[in-house]
């Protein structure tokens, strides 16, 4: 069960939505659009017990490398 990252096309909000399948229908927790995309994410793999991120700025916790588990 992914956690995606959906961009709605009515308001332009980013946010993460638990997709269990193919036909579920995601929706906008903001203003309820039914346009949304799915945005391409940066991955990230566990590494000697700690989840590493793709991108420089974090871990995937965070995002920031400002928390507790980063580092």
């Amino acid at each position: 069960m992914p956690i995606y990252e959906f961009r709605c096309n009515k308001c332009k909000k980013d946010f993460e939505c638990l997709v269990f399948g193919k036909g579920d229908d995601v929706c906008c927790p903001t203003c309820k659009g039914k346009r949304v995309e799915r945005l391409m994410s940066a991955s990230s793999f566990k590494s000697g017990g700690k989840y590493v991120s793709s991108s420089s700025s974090g871990c995937a916790t965070c995002g920031g490398g400002s928390c507790s588990t980063c580092h």
